[in-house]
């Protein structure tokens, strides 16, 4: 299967918010912005085995977002910032998009509030309520008993 320009850069976009999405690989990319880390260093605030931490940092790795570097029997990562780009100018096109409606929701609601002031809506219902007369009469009646006194009871 041949796979074109956006078919790749979907790939690429699929893998940076999937490896985003969890809460340890996003505070592994902020520990990272310090600069290069061991795994271990990396791994010890996150209280889990290294095998499961391990898995982790390759969902990092396949989408691009760190790169490892061994030193000896070290193992440090990096942050690589390119597919953190690619996906920030993505979400930008969205940014601009909506941007442009909720200054015209923005501009529309402006408008209205100008035609008609809450203030003014305020005014009108206090005006209803001193114009109208009161309809109830004085003191309002009670409801009618359901019945009468309490009969015999049945003796066993």
């Amino acid at each position: 299967m041949v796979k074109y320009k956006n078919d790749v850069e979907d790939d690429t976009l699929n893998a940076v918010f999937a490896a985003l999405a969890d809460p340890t690989r996003r505070q592994v990319l902020q520990d990272l912005e310090q600069g290069n880390l061991s795994v271990g260093e990396l791994a010890a605030p996150h209280g889990m085995s290294l095998p499961g931490f391990m898995k982790h940092l390759r969902v990092l790795e396949d989408a691009g977002l760190v790169t490892r570097a061994k030193d000896g029997r070290v193992v440090n990562l990096a942050i690589s910032p390119e597919p953190m780009q690619e996906a920030a100018m993505w979400l930008s096109r969205y940014e601009k998009f909506w941007s442009a409606r909720l200054d015209a929701l923005g501009r529309y609601l402006y408008r209205q509030e100008e035609l008609n002031p809450p203030w003014k809506e305020a005014q009108r219902k206090a005006s209803r309520k001193e114009s109208r007369p009161s309809t109830s009469p004085g003191t309002t009646p009670s409801a009618p008993k359901k019945s009468g006194a309490r009969g015999p009871t049945r003796k066993r």
